[in-house]
């Protein structure tokens, strides 16, 4: 039942109404309160522990061992998203050579934008690669 709806029942010409908002806030304010009881001091607990227990590394030297394997996925990623983007572009293009036998514009008018987000997704690795990432 909707908040702030009234049930209301005729019985022999009188109208009888039954408030029950009241119910429904009282129920709804308890069950926030007793949330806001519960997860504040937790949350509280797990930001004041994750202050307190920070400690200072110092690296030796060369640190390539730790972001190598970093280094590596990061141009994993960037090479599936480019060959997906390629991929997108060829069947795009094929959709839009469809359309444009049948002339169908709404068709040609999607396979446009799917031609758009394949060569964003196919130079997006190399635009990446230029900018030094």
């Amino acid at each position: 039942m909707r908040q702030n709806e009234s049930n209301l029942t005729m019985t022999t010409g009188v109208a009888v109404t039954t408030n029950t908002t009241k119910m429904e806030e009282k129920g709804m304010k308890g069950f926030f309160k007793n949330m806001k009881k519960k997860v504040l001091p937790a949350v509280a607990g797990s930001v004041t522990g994750a202050m307190l227990m920070t400690s200072t590394c110092f690296a030796a030297g060369d640190t390539s061992a730790v972001t190598q394997p970093l280094d590596n996925l990061k141009t994993l990623v960037i090479a599936v998203i480019g060959a997906v983007g390629v991929i997108i572009l060829a069947k795009n293009v094929m959709e839009f050579a469809q359309a444009y036998q049948q002339q169908d514009s709404s068709t040609m008018n999607s396979a446009l934008k799917g031609i758009v987000a394949g060569v964003m997704m196919a130079g997006i690795s190399t635009v990446l690669t230029f900018l030094g990432f």
